[in-house]
């Protein structure tokens, strides 16, 4: 019996987990999913920008090639597509709010955080290689006058930049925006478990 008595009393000895403050989460979830969307927000407004300037060069420079029109419209439309991605994901941001059903929340935030993932990881690829068609067809008539040594220069600036930004920068992009969305669903799933 005396052995009973102190393994009760080393079994209450234990710390307790640390209970999660239901407003605490969902401040934190709620600030997360806010930076997010701002981010995105930002993305979709920048994109915009760079669109209506592109369409303004298409439209009011004259340019001598179908090639070069072809490169811009090919650019173009992959912008467009591009920020209906984005437009369509700061919807689904905003679409739920964490405190009306949590365990919905939850359950939306894992199925955008893995679609997230699914779509921009093939969709990134086929967006920097319609970029690089639009742009080489482009550049076509831009460098037509150019010597073969500036126009080698120029390409290879160029492709190595696409290569940087589709290697490195996508990964610590998608690395990043990952580790956030695993905190918040994380602390959701704490959450619940506190309560279950």
């Amino acid at each position: 019996m005396k052995d009973f008595d102190q393994l009760m009393s080393v079994w209450q000895g234990q710390p307790k987990p640390d209970q999660l403050s239901v407003d605490d989460v969902l401040k934190q979830v709620k600030k997360g999913m806010n930076s997010m969307s701002r981010k995105l927000l930002w993305s979709i407004v920048s994109m915009s920008v760079s669109f209506i300037l592109l369409l303004g060069v298409m439209l009011f420079f004259v340019f001598r090639s179908w090639t070069t029109y072809m490169g811009i419209l090919i650019i173009l439309i992959t912008m467009i597509l591009y920020i209906l991605m984005m437009i369509r994901d700061y919807r689904l941001i905003h679409k739920r709010d964490a405190t009306i059903t949590p365990s919905d929340y939850l359950q939306s935030l894992k199925e955008y955080q893995k679609n997230r993932a699914e779509v921009y990881g093939w969709m990134l690829y086929i967006y920097v290689v319609l970029i690089s068609i639009g742009m080489v067809l482009y550049f076509s008539e831009v460098f037509e006058n150019a010597s073969n040594a500036f126009k080698i220069t120029a390409y290879s600036i160029i492709g190595i930049w696409l290569l940087f930004c589709t290697i490195y920068l996508r990964k610590r992009f998608v690395s990043n925006e990952q580790e956030k969305l695993n905190l918040m669903i994380d602390r959701l799933i704490r959450l619940q478990n506190q309560f279950d």
